[in-house]
């Protein structure tokens, strides 16, 4: 399978960039929980601009990631695995069974209780640690197996976005949400008027930023609009989109992401640790992330080939479709970041973090280990 040397770009900076959101994570929880643990936790809580340091990392930095993703999902749509349909199914229908199944497992155990709004947790897949788990498998793996998990957590992240626009956006103002939405729609008449420099979609990108902060709606989705409204000529390395796209790989996979592991992850490990895995959230999280996401991927999958809507690529088998549906459970970015909009409880907060991050290195163990034996299996056949 032919890949593009950008897809291939992408793919290289989110392995590195799972890579060194592992040790960020290891080294937040090291320091979390030692004797500077109270300095660590002040510092992420010190005032700058009116908010603390967590807040401007949780609406601002990861407004530019959501842009990078927003490009990326783009990309995709007009050259990548989503250009066309019947490759593009496949992927989709995954996507698909990856949300639904986790959002129901957990609401069958929070239907009606303060934590119901947690559902969106367990339905987000983290493409950088994902992909990070990939590489530990080297040149085993086959292109259409990380194409399919790339544009399956591509597919994810937009659910991820479209839910938190819907059902995370509590309060609206709508003077300054038609002022973002406005700003939105001049910088799409620039489009059309083939204006092509990048200046005048950053600066009113910044603006438009700062009115969908004040609206309601979490500013993180200016992102993907932004990234919708920059021009983009498939076939042409040096159109904005895919100039700004190359730009940001490095500085969202080795800053922007590193810092965010940093800030979200200072969990106190003091608590009643049999507690916390018995609350009905913390199984929810764990069961939609674990179970859920194999299930969801591999069925819709499998069903969406039986009924004749896409193909299964050659070089793939069930076994490695199923492997790929495990490490779709790894949640952690993802599902820290709705687990931050979903609960406004400090305690329920910490206990939902942990639980994210032990299911996903759970999720994670087992699809490295599912996929190494399947893999291995394959390259014996061929030899």
């Amino acid at each position: 399978m032919k890949i593009t040397k950008l897809f291939k770009e992408f793919c290289d900076s989110e392995k590195a960039g799972g890579l060194t959101l592992m040790a960020c994570t290891i080294i937040s929880l090291l320091v979390a929980n030692s004797i500077y643990g109270s300095a660590y936790h002040h510092l992420w809580q010190t005032q700058f601009g009116g908010q603390n340091i967590e807040y401007w990392v949780n609406d601002g930095l990861m407004a530019v990631f959501f842009l990078l993703i927003g490009l990326e999902l783009r990309r995709e749509i007009y050259q990548g695995e989503l250009s066309n349909i019947k490759n593009a199914l496949l992927p989709i229908f995954g996507a698909l069974g990856g949300m639904l199944i986790p959002a129901v497992l957990f609401l069958l155990l929070n239907v009606g209780t303060a934590t119901q709004s947690g559902a969106g947790i367990p339905m987000a897949t983290d493409i950088a640690f994902a992909l990070g788990i990939l590489s530990l498998l080297g040149n085993k793996v086959p292109t259409s197996l990380k194409v399919f998990l790339t544009a399956l957590a591509v597919i994810d992240d937009l659910g991820a976005i479209l839910i938190i626009a819907i059902f995370y956006t509590k309060t609206l103002l709508w003077t300054n949400l038609l002022a973002a939405l406005s700003i939105f729609a001049l910088l799409l008449v620039f489009n059309k008027l083939k204006v092509r420099n990048l200046i005048p979609y950053l600066l009113g990108g910044i603006v438009m930023w700062y009115f969908m902060l004040h609206s309601g709606v979490h500013a993180t989705i200016t992102g993907v609009l932004l990234a919708f409204a920059i021009p983009f000529k498939e076939g042409n390395n040096q159109s904005a989109s895919t100039i700004l796209q190359h730009f940001l790989h490095k500085p969202v996979a080795f800053v922007i992401l590193p810092i965010f592991a940093l800030a979200n992850t200072a969990i106190n490990l003091n608590g009643n640790i049999g507690h916390i895995l018995t609350q009905n959230y913390s199984l929810g999280i764990a069961l939609g992330l674990i179970v859920g996401k194999p299930i969801g991927i591999f069925v819709f999958s499998f069903l969406a080939v039986k009924l004749g809507f896409c193909k299964l690529p050659k070089d793939l088998n069930w076994k490695a479709i199923f492997g790929v549906g495990l490490l779709g459970g790894i949640g952690f970015t993802m599902s820290i970041f709705i687990t931050l909009l979903a609960f406004d409880n400090e305690t329920t907060i910490n206990n939902a973090k942990l639980i994210i991050l032990l299911s996903s290195l759970v999720a994670g163990t087992l699809g490295l280990l599912s996929l190494k034996l399947t893999l291995k299996k394959n390259t014996a056949k061929n030899e």
